[in-house]
Order: structure tokens, then sequence, then C-alpha cells
């Protein structure tokens, strides 16, 4: 068990193998972040605050949960956590890259994942863009209805706050920085994912996806609109 030194920010890794939470645990510390590690789904979900029903505890800046636990799945438990109301970032630790792990992923209520074999400099770049303060600025962005604030990276349409994941801030962002604008899978893929990117293109479909799923409910226009052949814009029905 790790110490904390602030209980009332820390981070939760949910690993079994004893090796790997230890030196996840380490690089956090390293990094100036408190830790708590559990090697199980049961004690994972001790931790996880009030709204995981723990009284007088606070919930965890962010859950880290390894996708391949004992008993039970990583999924499984990050979607018990979501039901329990915790609204934690939840990184999922997973071994495969496909287009089908990041749908179950996203589905489980995920925000990200992170790829093993471990790499310190990729796991704490990850942990320091979802544990950044909020930005201090009041920006916004607007097209239509549909505002995304950069300060607390959330999206509101029709009046209706919109909680999103890292990459569907990010992409969205892109969008709505290029307004009726068609943006080529490459100009997103590069500025979204990155020129190290490595993964399969197709990802941007399961974002647009996810982003359309959260925008375009209860019958609303499709914003995100597919040039076929080309890539994607932003713009009225």
């Amino acid at each position: 068990m790790i110490a904390i030194h602030n209980p009332s920010v820390f981070v939760l890794v949910i690993e079994p193998d004893e090796t790997l939470a230890n030196q996840l645990a380490f690089d956090l510390q390293e990094a100036g972040y408190d830790a708590i590690v559990a090697h199980d789904a049961v004690n994972g979900l001790e931790y996880c605050g009030d709204a995981c029903g723990v009284q007088n505890r606070n919930q965890p800046a962010l859950i880290v949960i390894d996708r391949m636990l004992i008993g039970e799945s990583g999924l499984s438990l990050c979607k018990n956590i979501r039901n329990m109301g915790n609204r934690s970032p939840v990184l999922i630790l997973m071994a495969r890259d496909t287009i089908d792990d990041r749908i179950a992923c996203l589905d489980a209520g995920a925000n990200d994942y992170i790829l093993k074999p471990y790499r310190s400099e990729d796991f704490l770049k990850l942990i320091h863009l979802y544990l950044k303060p909020d930005l201090d600025t009041t920006e916004q962005l607007r097209f239509g209805d549909l505002v995304l604030d950069i300060g607390t990276r959330r999206a509101i349409y029709n009046s209706k706050a919109i909680d999103l994941t890292m990459k569907e801030f990010e992409l969205l962002k892109f969008l709505m920085e290029h307004p009726r604008e068609v943006l080529s899978r490459e100009q997103i893929l590069e500025n979204v994912w990155g020129y190290d990117f490595m993964g399969e293109s197709n990802v941007i479909e399961v974002y647009v996806r996810y982003l359309r799923l959260k925008i375009e409910e209860e019958g609303q226009k499709r914003l995100i609109q597919t040039v076929r052949g080309v890539g994607y814009v932003l713009r009225e029905s």
C-alpha cells in the first residue's frame, strides 16, 4: 500500500501485477502526484470515494485500471464505477490497440487508454493532460447552438452540458476552429493525434461516432458531416 501525502488529491491504481503497480505508483510520486494501489476490483472500489458509497473519503483525481484483473474485467469495473456516480477520469491499461479495443474502452466509460508494455514517459504525459489545472480562461468557441468551453473542456449544446474525453475535446476543438472547412483525415490525425501517431487511421471514425452520439442525441441535426473520400466538416445541414 502506498501512503498518501495529501489525502484530498490522489491517483488510484488498480493493478494485479505487484511489480507494475509499484512502478506506476513510483512514477506518479516522482512526478509529484500522490498514489494508492489496489490489486483487485473489490479493494479498488473502496477507494473510489463518496460517489462509490464510501463515507468520509475523497474521490481519486484519476483512476488507472488494468483491463486484465483477477476475477473481473477492468472494463466491467470501469462500468461499475461509472454506475456508482464517480466521474473521475479513468485510464485503462491494455495490451492491444485495435478499433474494437478503443470502442470497448469508451463504451465502458473510460476516458483513454495506456498501452503495454508500460512506458513511463507516455504514461506521465497522459496523466499530465488529465490532471493539469483547468485553464484560467473564459475562452469559448461557438458554432450555432454549440459552445465549447476551453477552460472546463466541456461542450454545451442547446443549453445541455456535455462531458467529453480528452480526445473528443481536442477533435471537436479542431473542427470548431475551422468551421465549414473540409478537413482531411491527414489534417485531423496530424493536429489531434500528432505526428508520431502509429495507430489505425480509422480511429477518427470512432471518435466522430462518439461525438455525434453525445451532440446529436434526441434528434438533433447533424453538425459533423462526412465528406466521402476526404474527411469531415463542421457545418449546418
